[in-house]
């Protein structure tokens, strides 16, 4: 390896701490989650097998095929980021992630509508995987991957949620507004029960939804504050 390119995983391995840590920080993951970096059209990087706001300075992910078997070691479920590469080359970063009220509104077979500007990201909502079960099988995972599509967030029914995004700092940033596109959603339907409160229009989404002025950078800036590394 040359020495750009150790250079180069060094500094995903700590992107990929930095990023299963502010994920801890904020709530939106327990003993629960994983999150993950693209390195090439073959490899991505994943976080250590364990509760990610445990994961200390300098403790190493492990390198998993796109294609292929999981590494002894690594969680069931990172088969999820395998399919969602696989099948989306622009997405450089996952998160798989327990947020508290999305995690609420999905019981109830419901994944957060467009309400305010946050929501605007997974206009008109984004995707539920409607199985509460583990998902331990490739042929799941495809078909999550697929449900999924282009969008930056899909809801697992009682089962948390996955963002994905151009980056992993993108995907960071897409979980913390899909949980706060939840706790609106649960808001709004505890105070109009008969579901009339207005959503975004096409328009105003298409004006919101936007990634300049460093939108997604002061976010990612504010989840990752006071990082150790």
């Amino acid at each position: 390896m040359t020495d750009g390119a150790q250079v180069m995983t060094d500094d995903r391995e700590i992107l990929v701490r930095k990023a299963a840590r502010a994920l801890a920080r904020a709530g939106l993951v327990h003993a629960y989650g994983h999150c993950s970096a693209r390195i090439d059209a073959t490899r991505f990087l994943v976080c250590a097998a364990k509760p990610m706001g445990m994961i200390g300075p300098g403790e190493p992910g492990t390198v998993v095929p796109i294609e292929g078997p999981l590494p002894e070691g690594v969680l069931g479920e990172v088969r999820i980021h395998q399919q969602i590469y696989r099948q989306r080359p622009q997405t450089g970063g996952i998160c798989r992630v327990m947020p508290p009220h999305t995690m609420a509104l999905s019981a109830m077979r419901r994944t957060p509508r467009a309400r305010h500007g946050l929501g605007a990201y997974f206009a008109p909502e984004p995707p539920l995987w409607d199985d509460p079960l583990l998902l331990r099988s490739d042929a799941q995972a495809a078909q999550l991957a697929e449900l999924l599509g282009p969008a930056r967030a899909i809801v697992m029914r009682g089962n948390g949620a996955v963002t994905a995004g151009e980056s992993l700092e993108n995907a960071v940033v897409f979980a913390w507004y899909l949980e706060d596109a939840a706790r609106v959603e649960l808001e709004v339907l505890h105070c109009a029960a008969d579901d009339s409160a207005p959503t975004l229009t096409p328009a105003e989404v298409e004006v919101r939804a936007v990634g300049t002025g460093r939108i997604y950078e002061r976010m990612w800036d504010y989840l990752s504050d006071g990082d150790p590394e």
